[in-house]
């Protein structure tokens, strides 16, 4: 599974939301684009490239002469997004995106991977711990009269008064959750009666692809999104387990790549604009975009990638979308010195290098306006594996922690425990896990207000997070050592942000 990150200190927010919102709408007018006077060849054996092309203005007269120039550069469109200045495009030919940066008209451009388009590989979050037969029927026993079967082992749920939320209001069916992710199995029983067919398409390569299940993952074992899915809008129905927000539907927008399952930013400037185009109101983003962990704006193609993705999720919240995406698995401070990334490029040969926090940014979590969330164990206290940092993270919520909070349910698992393609159920953790907990709260949020904008409803999370403050000591497997340092205070701190979403307080 892809990690995450966020946000940064609040004193660094304005020049971020300047230097990224720039690129779309802060610019002078652009003169039209020149094309080259002879079209670039493309090379014998050259591999073909996926690239984003970031225009000056969003206007068709700027993407129609960019678009001339793409072609004599040796480039080819696959689809152009005139509305935000967004064009994806793919080339073979050497040296295409500089050549591209030169022309006029072009405020970026950038390579979206470092392997061919061709390139196999894998992308894997972990093991998915499946729920066994004897865990069914034990949970199935303790279950409660009024309940769902599996509820027993959904300690996350009663941790944020999920449960309880239910009884007043489970959400509303006219309010939409998207999930950008790998695929969901929408025949699933715990997720067919809540599913929206009508907001949901795979967007994988950039263009969105609306025919009937094309939404569903490759493979079963793609299980990532059906599992957000679940937690989110699993309906109370006496079948299996339940959803944050019951009541309200859940859409699909498939963003990983059929060859290597990489989730590229070409595909997710595609989910963010289907999304805000057909009425979706919340976005979950469990995920990074590939192939880099964080992306550095002294790096043309890192920069023209962040400006991208922040073109299509800024379209989004203009549109009243709100965007949620996870923290990230690391245990990393994000907001402290430099950081330390072994795990990039993905897609093709990694290398440890370090990058500055406040100039490097996982994208789409770091982007201006996207709520990060942390992950919790159930002890409410920061998953071992959460990374953190004050003024990045912005609330936390359930996303387990299997080694050091153990809860006392049937199953005696500390993970997450939801649905999986083919009618399956099991259990995952990560900040993957925490998003759709948050995503499903602001779903209730936007249940009872249902004309709150996208910054009504973050300012809404936060206030009505319960903070428990940083804990005395954060040495988990007791060696001596801080595993972490929470900075900040009971109302803001780098562990939990504001504090842990409440969905009891959110309909109450």
């Amino acid at each position: 599974m892809p990690h995450l990150r966020s946000r940064r200190r609040p004193g660094l927010a304005v020049p971020l939301v300047l230097s990224l919102t720039a690129s779309l709408c802060l610019l002078p007018t652009a003169a039209s684009a020149a094309p080259l006077a002879e079209p670039v060849a493309r090379a014998v054996d050259a591999p073909a490239l996926a690239y984003v092309v970031n225009t000056t203005r969003p206007d068709h007269r700027t993407i129609g002469s960019v678009r001339k120039a793409i072609a004599a550069a040796g480039g080819t469109v696959v689809v152009a997004y005139a509305r935000i200045g967004v064009i994806v495009v793919h080339s073979a030919a050497p040296g295409f995106a500089k050549a591209i940066r030169a022309v006029r008209g072009v405020r970026s451009a950038g390579a979206t991977r470092t392997a061919p388009l061709t390139a196999a590989g894998a992308t894997d979050e972990g093991p998915v711990q499946l729920m066994s037969e004897r865990q069914a029927i034990r949970t199935r026993a303790a279950g409660a009269a009024d309940g769902e079967p599996l509820e027993a082992d959904q300690w996350n749920l009663r941790a944020i008064g999920a449960d309880r939320a239910a009884k007043i209001n489970p959400g509303s069916g006219r309010v939409t959750v998207a999930v950008i992710d790998n695929g969901v199995d929408d025949t699933h029983p715990d997720l067919a009666p809540n599913f929206s067919a009508a907001q949901s398409a795979n967007c994988a390569g950039g263009k969105a692809d609306t025919s009937a299940g094309a939404w569903r993952p490759y493979k079963s074992a793609d299980s990532h999104g059906t599992h957000v899915a679940g937690e989110i809008a699993a309906p109370r129905n006496g079948i299996g387990i339940a959803g944050v927000a019951p009541g309200v539907k859940v859409s699909a927008i498939k963003v990983s790549d059929p060859v290597n399952g990489r989730y590229y930013p070409e595909s997710v400037v595609c989910a963010f604009v289907f999304a805000a185009d057909r009425g979706v109101e919340i976005t979950n983003n469990s995920y990074f975009v590939d192939p880099w962990l964080y992306n550095c704006m002294d790096d043309p193609d890192q920069r023209a990638v962040v400006h991208a993705v922040n073109r299509a999720q800024l379209y989004a919240q203009r549109k009243g979308v709100l965007n949620l995406a996870s923290s990230g698995n690391s245990n990393h401070d994000l907001d402290s010195g430099a950081i330390v990334d072994g795990s990039s490029p993905n897609d093709s040969t990694p290398a440890e290098h370090t990058v500055d926090p406040h100039r490097c940014f996982d994208v789409p979590t770091q982007l201006p306006g996207v709520v990060t969330v942390g992950a919790t164990g159930v002890q409410n206290v920061k998953s071992y594996y959460s990374s953190y940092g004050y003024g990045v993270v912005d609330v936390a919520a359930p996303g387990g922690d299997r080694l050091y909070q153990i809860p006392d349910t049937p199953s005696r698992n500390g993970r997450i425990l939801s649905t999986l393609p083919d009618g399956k159920y099991g259990f995952l953790q990560g900040t993957s896990m925490a998003a759709p907990h948050a995503a499903g709260v602001a779903a209730l949020l936007k249940s009872r207000y249902p004309h709150a904008a996208p910054a009504r409803l973050r300012a809404l999370l936060k206030v009505l997070a319960d903070n428990p403050g940083c804990p005395n000591s954060y040495d988990q497997n007791r060696d001596g050592t801080q595993d972490a340092v929470c900075e900040g205070g009971r109302r803001l701190n780098g562990f939990y942000g504001f504090g842990i979403v409440d969905a009891l307080d959110a309909v109450d």
